[in-house]
């Protein structure tokens, strides 16, 4: 999505978002998109961090599963 845009429309985003916000709120709006953007990472990490620790888990009782039916 956002390889379609080019230099040219990032251009056109920013003389927009000045324009709305003015200059003054810019640097407020851009380090509230940092935080989220960082928070987002940070929260994605640690869900991958869980699930990578269920998964041997998971196969352990499986195995037990399997000895205990055969």
């Amino acid at each position: 999505m956002l390889q379609n845009i080019g230099v040219p429309g990032l251009v056109l985003i920013l003389i927009i978002a000045l324009v709305i916000f003015g200059p003054s709120k810019l640097p407020e709006i851009g380090r509230a998109f940092g935080r989220t953007l960082s928070e987002f990472k940070s929260a994605t990490k640690n869900l991958v961090e869980e699930e990578e620790e269920k998964k041997p888990e998971l196969t352990t009782l499986e195995k037990k599963e399997k000895s205990a039916v055969s």
